[in-house]
């Protein structure tokens, strides 16, 4: 696309600026050398004066074609003042005897100046078609290109080369009337009086700084402004697009989840409430005591599921709240245990010598809490226990939450931190599969990173990597 670019500016102004040298070249030499070789035939054999006009003709024509009308005007008037001057009686004079004469003068240059006409209108009517065609080609390369392969910037960087701007930049009025930069492209900023402006769309114009255009290739850049507006607007609109798919992909999946996953609680609920209740039945203080921990439970459950669709929505929505400061990871560790029903038998190695990470403790919490979930249900049945291990590298603090389960193939590793993939777990207890998409967004917000990798052994191990705090130092020892 670029080559078709420059062969469309470059090539017809290479052609406009050398036509006109080698058509001065032509018209003197030419003129001169025919004016030597008819002045030796004309003595020695008499040629006519129709004859002599119809050569002079040729490099009139030849001059026309290569430098424009003007040119061809000009050496129709020397030719015609080379034609009295040595073949037209009195010889090598201007004057003019005969009355025929005059006649044959006046009409060899009209037609003289017809043919310079006509030979430019030729010249520049094929010059536009081929420019044309170069156009057509162009934009249609553009308007075939795919969507998500079309680059405002990498068109708007080949006309500030093509066209030799220092500038080129898409501009669009937003809603109170002001402009902004949509894509831009060279040095500098644009201002308010650039030296070329052209509309692109409703709303929308390409502005450059450079040097002054002719008419064809305004018309050109016109052309390739309005392409570059329809490709910025197309992937707006593929975006948009793309984003109504995720949101409707996400509404099914939510129904398809809240359809199992909050019935199961609430069906739980209702049958232990709908029991206790029951007046016919009595019984026991134990089934009493049961009856109670499974609403308990139920509403525990649907308690992390409601959470866990809050902070996905707030994820999705761009509206968390990060809060970092330094946090010891021991104290958070503590605390997000706690709140993890099977995480009595987790083995914890975390020194509370190490440094402290730059974290929101309410956000590193639940990231920690979801982890360790995720790894007790992976490792139900296993003899070996979950355990959570950190140590630092460099100015970096990386959490461990190691378990030996089934593991996951590496390559379903990145799928499973999207939302709502449980990766073949349909348990009743296995949630909506959020926990690491909410572990990995809440992680990243804070600057830090989630990855998963084998354990050795058998297993899967998530590393959590934070920064540490740049007060750790100090800290640590105040707290030691």
């Amino acid at each position: 696309m670029s080559a078709l670019l420059s062969t469309a500016v470059s090539g017809s102004r290479a052609w406009r600026r050398g036509r006109r040298m080698v058509a001065f070249g032509v018209a003197v030499a030419g003129l001169t050398c025919l004016t030597v070789a008819l002045a030796l035939r004309h003595g020695a054999a008499g040629l006519t004066l129709t004859t002599v006009a119809l050569l002079y003709l040729i490099p009139v024509a030849v001059v026309a074609l290569l430098g424009g009308v003007w040119l061809g005007l000009g050496t129709a008037v020397a030719s015609d003042a080379l034609l009295n001057f040595y073949f037209v009686p009195p010889y090598h004079t201007f004057t003019v005897e005969r009355g025929d004469n005059i006649v044959a003068l006046l009409v060899y240059v009209l037609v003289a100046v017809t043919v310079s006409v006509a030979v430019e209108l030729a010249a520049h009517q094929r010059a536009r078609a081929v420019r044309s065609g170069i156009e057509a080609q162009l934009l249609t390369r553009i308007a075939a290109q795919p969507v998500a392969e079309r680059s405002p910037t990498q068109l708007l960087d080949q006309v500030r080369e093509a066209f030799g701007m220092r500038l080129v930049a898409l501009l669009e009025t937003g809603p109170d009337g002001r402009e902004r930069v949509v894509e831009r492209v060279g040095e500098g900023v644009p201002t308010d009086t650039p030296s070329l402006s052209v509309p692109a769309a409703d709303g929308m114009r390409l502005v450059a700084d450079g040097p002054k255009l002719i008419g064809e290739d305004r018309r050109l850049l016109g052309r390739l402004a309005v392409a570059a507006a329809h490709t910025v607007q197309a992937r707006r609109e593929a975006a948009r697009a793309a984003e109504l798919a995720e949101v409707d992909r996400l509404r099914t999946q939510i129904l398809a989840a809240v359809g199992h996953d909050l019935r199961t609680p609430l069906a739980g609920i209702k049958a232990a409430v709908s029991s206790l209740r029951d007046p016919e039945v009595a019984f026991s203080p134990g089934d009493r005591d049961d009856l109670l921990a499974t609403v308990e439970e139920s509403a525990d459950r649907l308690d992390d599921l409601v959470a866990n669709l809050l902070a996905l929505s707030r994820l999705q929505a761009g509206v968390l709240s990060v809060q970092s400061r330094p946090v010891p990871l021991d104290e958070v560790v503590a605390r997000a245990l706690l709140a993890v029903p099977d995480a009595t038998g987790v083995q914890v190695a975390v020194d509370d010598a190490l440094p402290l990470v730059e974290a929101d403790p309410g956000l590193l919490e639940r990231v920690v809490a979801n982890l360790v979930g995720n790894a007790t249900r992976a490792n139900a049945g296993q003899r070996e226990p979950v355990t959570l291990h950190a140590d630092t590298e460099a100015d970096l603090v990386r959490l461990r939450v190691i378990d030996h389960g089934a593991g996951v193939p590496a390559a379903e590793r990145e799928r499973m931190f999207e939302p709502f993939q449980r990766l073949g777990d349909r348990r009743a207890d296995g949630g909506l599969g959020l926990g690491l998409a909410i572990a990995r967004g809440f992680t990243e917000a804070m600057g830090g990173t989630v990855t998963a990798t084998d354990t050795t052994g058998g297993g899967l191990t998530m590393t959590v990597t934070l920064p540490a705090a740049a007060v750790a130092s100090d800290a640590s020892a105040a707290r030691g």
